[in-house]
Parts: C-alpha cells; structure tokens; sequence
C-alpha cells in the first residue's frame, strides 16, 4: 500500500477507500458539518475551506504517515462496462468517511465512520466498514474498537451486524459524554 495522498486502500463491490487528500477538503468540510455528524461524532469547529486543509493535514494525512492507517475517503467506484455508461450511475462521487483511528481516550485502534445524508440508508457504511475490518486484519491489528453515542441506533446496529460487542461506557475526556464502547477480537493472541 502506497502512502501517498490520494492513494487507494480497498476496493468494495460498490465503493472505493482512498487516502485523504487536501483537495477532499470541500467534502470533509460538508462531512464535518452535517447536523448527524455534530450530534453523534462531535463539532470539530471546522468551518472554511482553510480549517478543513489544516485539519485534513493535522488528522488523517498526519496518522497515516506516523501509524500507517487513518480516516479514508469513500467514493462510488467508477464503473467501467460499456453497457452501464450513461445510466445515471456515477463513479468516483465522494459519499462519506471511514476507517483507523488511533484516539489517546482508548487502547485499541477505532473504527470510524460518516456519511453524508443523501448517502445513507444504502448500506455504504456497512460495506466500507466491513473493507476497514479486513484492512485492519492485513495490517495485523489485533483487537478493533468503537465508540458511539447511546443514542446513535443506527451506529449501534452497525457496530452489532459487523460482529462487535458492548463493552459498556467509557468518557473519553473530563467532562466528556459516556460513550458506548465495542470490541472486536480481529485476531488470536
């Protein structure tokens, strides 16, 4: 796997993961901003084209490049046979986020993912998330966790199909909010 940004990580039968890059800033910035991405991930105060560089730069290009794993852009893939061009279908159409994060609150690497509401409900976060499990598999992470906000169902449902377990709660900072807390065992100690 290339580190460079913009680099592809996986592929799924409908989506595409690739390295974040600067020129994602538009998409990171309407990611970051989503009403759902506030309430249930957090206000990262990221509000101009300039932030969302910076934070692309601090965040995901940063931790790729020290941990060799980060927050990946989704994109539609671009289909290729003939006989389904021009049938409305679009191909590289950044959709949302997913993938690695190393936070300083939890011992284990976290899963994460966001998608833009005109994008969910079409099961491109479970698909992206099953394509970071294996990913994590192949960078020979041992143990996966989660973190969602109790009332966040449809996260919750997610972190449950893809075959995480609650652990319970856990505040990430003083005076933080508890979060529910998911573990997975990705391979044998």
């Amino acid at each position: 796997m290339s580190g460079q940004p913009g680099a592809e990580i996986l592929l799924t039968e409908r989506l595409r993961l690739r390295l974040l890059t600067p020129g994602d800033a538009a998409h990171y910035l309407e990611v970051l901003n989503d009403p759902a991405f506030i309430a249930h991930i957090g206000d990262r105060g990221v509000r101009t084209l300039e932030a969302a560089v910076k934070s692309i730069e601090d965040g995901p290009v940063a931790m790729q490049r020290a941990l060799g794993h980060s927050m990946y852009m989704v994109e539609l893939r671009v289909e290729l046979r003939v006989e389904l061009r021009g049938n409305g279908r679009e191909g590289g159409v950044p959709v949302g986020m997913s993938g690695l994060i190393k936070r300083d609150g939890l011992e284990d690497v976290d899963i994460g993912y966001a998608f833009l509401p005109r994008y969910r409900g079409r099961g491109y976060a479970f698909e992206a998330a099953q394509g970071v499990v294996a990913h994590a598999r192949a960078l020979g992470i041992p143990r996966l966790a989660a973190i969602t906000t109790p009332g966040n169902a449809a996260s919750i449902a997610l972190l449950l199909r893809l075959g995480m377990r609650f652990e319970g709660t856990r505040t990430l900072a003083e005076g933080a909010p508890a979060l529910n807390l998911y573990r997975m065992a990705l391979s044998e100690r």
